[in-house]
């Protein structure tokens, strides 16, 4: 199983640090960052900004690729290829996969996070931001 998704970020506007957009979805009780299969015939980034669109309601300019993420669902084998990426607007609209978006700074988005996997990519992402860790 193939799927790709984005660490989306944003500057925060009360502070110098970035926040992370995490989302919330119903159907498995779970935090996680936005991310989905691939249609057919698509690519990976492609996949990656149209899921994060398609979740968060938010379009973005995805930057440096970060590690991939391995594990095993339904005793099938899944590989999620993500990307930093930055917001650069939109709004997000509650549905059925995705019923809350949240922008947390890092340390915060770490916790919430439901999955283990998930917690690395956030620090991916801040050295992918040059080491700026909370302080963007």
């Amino acid at each position: 199983m193939r799927a790709a998704g984005c660490v989306l970020w944003r500057r925060a506007p009360d502070s110098d640090g970035p926040q992370i957009a995490l989302v919330h979805r119903p159907k498995y009780g779970d935090w996680s960052l936005p991310k989905g299969k691939l249609k057919r015939g698509e690519g990976f980034r492609e996949a990656a900004v149209r899921e994060t669109l398609e979740e968060t309601g938010m379009a973005c300019v995805p930057g440096p690729r970060l590690p991939s993420v391995h594990y095993v669902v339904d005793g099938r084998p899944k590989e999620v290829r993500y990307w930093a990426a930055e917001a650069i607007g939109g709004n997000f609209i509650p549905n059925r996969e995705v019923d809350r978006v949240v922008w947390l700074p890092p340390a915060a988005a770490r916790n919430c996070l439901t999955q283990n996997r998930d917690r690395a990519l956030v620090d991916a992402l801040l050295d992918a931001l040059g080491g700026a860790g909370e302080t963007l």
